[in-house]
């Protein structure tokens, strides 16, 4: 196993060490000062911006005004030199990748303000919230070392433990998914939709097996189930996306006819249906909480498709769920994914076809707003040729 990274200050003049925990894979900070309610907001995003970490000792909920103080500095609108090419003339690919290297560099900033966690998971600040149980969710039990972790970082925490106690309502599932930390939320509930509207193959029987490739939460294993399929397995290499849909499997009743099991990509056998809802877009991870979102060099993608005419059965289907958001943003063309069709020897039976219904896709500020307006998500029916 990998040895856990540490962080190491100054205090009171004396060296100190702890255990670093960033679930981004983020880095930590080689030069700490401890930071309390004395800082200024623009010294402490002075100190920030430059990459120095600041660890708080002072009361807690402060911690979080400064916080929103360091946001509000770094996305205040400043007056820039004049661009070679508006945003509209400049390639759509340059565009998402400037905008990614903005918010990895915002990250990289608002990270800066780290807070201490002592062994049993407490934290020991003024006022601070009992978070244990979020904690133990994360990052397991605790290994008997304090430890520091950004306050941002700790407060996505929290939101995705409230996330899991209360759940997503989807109706096309007809109940709650309970999405755990790392793993990719279904809240694009539209792609859930399609695969429960989207007519089962004619081969279907009361026996078949369905497999679900990349399950994550679970959702689309559970409303393979829900629609009648007598055995769904679901699969993935993720233990926290392994865990979580045990967990959703179990809370919804289905543990009887869905099998989560560990697999890159495929289960051993033949099924009448293989559903996957890969990462859908075509570029490198800046960490690890974007591997439901990204898929370098379309590895998933490729795999999954030159792996289907060994595992279905004869007449069977395959149920590819892909958004065209890359080919929006020139990352692939429909060209490309066409020729990955042609060349796993796979023919297109049917599609069907979702716009999107996030905030974003409405959102006129947002830098790729062109290109998430016109965002159509499509269940791609395939079967092997021949």
């Amino acid at each position: 196993m990998q040895e856990p990274a540490l962080i190491h200050w100054t205090e009171e003049g004396q060296p100190r060490v702890a255990r670093w925990r960033s679930e981004r894979g983020a880095p930590p900070p080689a030069n700490v000062v401890i930071a309390d309610e004395s800082l200024a907001a623009d010294d402490a995003y002075g100190d920030a911006a430059q990459g120095v970490g600041l660890l708080w000792r002072g009361d807690f909920p402060l911690a979080r005004q400064l916080l929103a103080a360091l946001t509000h500095r770094i996305d205040r609108p400043r007056r820039k030199p004049k661009p070679h090419a508006t945003a509209a003339e400049r390639p759509r690919a340059e565009l998402f990748n400037l905008e990614r290297q903005a918010r990895a560099q915002r990250a990289r900033t608002l990270g800066m303000l780290l807070v201490p966690v002592d062994a049993d998971y407490r934290i020991p600040l003024p006022r601070a919230p009992d978070l244990r149980e979020a904690f133990v969710e994360t990052w397991g039990p605790p290994g008997g070392e304090a430890s520091v972790v950004s306050l941002r970082e700790l407060l996505g925490i929290v939101g995705a433990h409230e996330w899991r106690k209360k759940g997503i309502e989807l109706p096309g599932l007809g109940g709650r998914v309970h999405p755990h930390y790392g793993v990719f939320s279904p809240i694009r509930s539209e792609y859930v939709e399609l695969v429960a509207k989207e007519p089962l193959p004619a081969s279907i029987g009361p026996s078949s097996v369905a497999f679900d490739v990349g399950t994550g939460t679970g959702v689309l294993a559970a409303v393979l189930a829900r629609r009648g399929i007598a055995r769904v397995v679901a699969t993935d290499l993720d233990e926290r996306a392994l865990a979580c849909a045990r967990d959703n499997v179990a809370r919804l009743g289905l543990a009887a006819r869905i099998e989560v099991a560990r697999a890159d990509l495929f289960p051993e056998g033949r099924a009448a249906l293989v559903v996957c809802n890969p990462p859908w877009l075509p570029a490198r991870p800046s960490s690890p909480l974007e591997h439901g979102i990204y898929d370098p060099s379309s590895r998933m993608l490729s795999g999954f498709l030159a792996g289907l005419p060994a595992h279905l059965e004869a007449g069977a289907e395959a149920w590819l769920i892909l958004s065209d958001l890359a080919e929006h943003l020139g990352l692939r063309s429909r060209e490309q994914l066409l020729a990955l069709f042609e060349s796993a020897g796979l023919k297109v039976l049917g599609r069907s076809d979702a716009r999107p219904k996030h905030p974003r896709a409405a959102d006129a500020t947002d830098p790729l707003h062109q290109a998430r307006r016109a965002e159509v998500t499509s269940l791609w029916r395939l079967a092997p040729k021949g």
